[in-house]
């Protein structure tokens, strides 16, 4: 597919796979690369060490690119945004923050930097600091989230900035892909679609309550407080967090108390009453486990047809 996003960043497919904390690793990012996509390793909250170890991991099963997600919120933040200067990463994205203090480094690296943003004002800042790009996403997502809605915050953003736009949040197959190329993104970002690709290590519970889902599966938590709230599927941690979020006596730092531990619980030990499994609404339409190859070309082949007017004709 001809988009700027592959010239970009040397890919066949404009797909990111999400950074997803737990769940996106080495090999994961790997398969995603192989498949003509690009990869993304999370560094999630973890210190160099295990990111050197997993971007090792990535070199020694693909020669494609891949990138890697930094956590700006994350203690470690400092030591993992020099590991991707040493490891030669060359794509790294980023969350929870304004990746401003790092940028000059990564860029003098020769890195290409794609924050994720919620809203207009964000993407503006990501691009006058000196972003590659900009990842909008929409609260459709799974993990934590903004306040506006793809559909609504893509065209903003591509009317906002110059640089280009993926579009993230609510995307799992090509009808959700022509829609984000509509809406003038060049690429988008799939993270619950990616859960159950065959290469993804997470634990196998969370993948069949991502299979078992329908439209009505997801809530979101930390909405009270505003700040940190996230999207998961629904059970009863999820349950019980809402109840006791919205007690008069809760305070901020209780809810915060609340989720500590709780995605490690559901992605490494499938803890289905403990674990916050973060999942976006459109865990309705995932419906199989498939390689990443199969999923990235599935989608890309699906948003073509629509896009040429070709559904249906051999």
């Amino acid at each position: 597919m001809n988009s700027p996003l592959c010239e970009l960043l040397h890919i066949r497919y404009p797909v990111l796979q999400g950074g997803m904390a737990w769940i996106s690793d080495g090999k994961l990012a790997a398969a995603v690369s192989e498949g003509g996509g690009l990869g993304i390793i999370s560094a999630m909250n973890a210190g160099a060490d295990y990111l050197k170890e997993q971007i090792r991991l990535a070199r020694s099963l693909t020669d494609r690119p891949f990138g890697v997600n930094v956590m700006l919120m994350s203690p470690h933040a400092e030591e993992v945004a020099q590991a991707v200067i040493d490891e030669k990463v060359p794509v790294v994205t980023t969350g929870a923050g304004s990746p401003a203090k790092f940028l000059p480094a990564w860029k003098a690296a020769g890195i290409t930097v794609l924050p994720v943003v919620a809203s207009v004002a964000s993407a503006v800042m990501a691009e006058r600091a000196g972003a590659d790009a900009v990842i909008a996403e929409g609260q459709e997502s799974g993990g934590h989230i903004g306040e506006l809605t793809t559909m609504a915050l893509v065209p903003q953003v591509c009317d906002a900035v110059k640089v280009p736009v993926l579009a993230a949040g609510g995307i799992a197959d090509g009808r959700g892909m022509a829609a984000a190329f509509m809406l003038g993104a060049c690429g988008i970002q799939m993270g619950t679609r990616f859960l159950v690709a065959t290469e993804c290590g997470v634990h196998q519970n969370y993948k069949d309550m991502v299979l078992r889902a329908t439209d009505v599966s997801t809530t979101t938590t930390g909405r009270r407080f505003g700040g940190n709230t996230c999207r998961c599927l629904k059970n009863p941690f999820s349950r019980h967090f809402l109840q006791v979020e919205y007690q008069p006596e809760t305070t901020a730092e209780d809810v915060a108390d609340l989720g500590v531990g709780a995605l490690r619980l559901a992605a490494v030990e499938g803890d289905t009453k403990n674990g916050s499994f973060l999942a976006g609404q459109i865990s309705g339409l995932v419906r199989k486990e498939q390689p990443a190859a199969e999923i990235l070309r599935e989608v890309c082949e699906q948003c073509d047809a629509l896009l040429t007017g070709s559904r249906g004709k051999d």
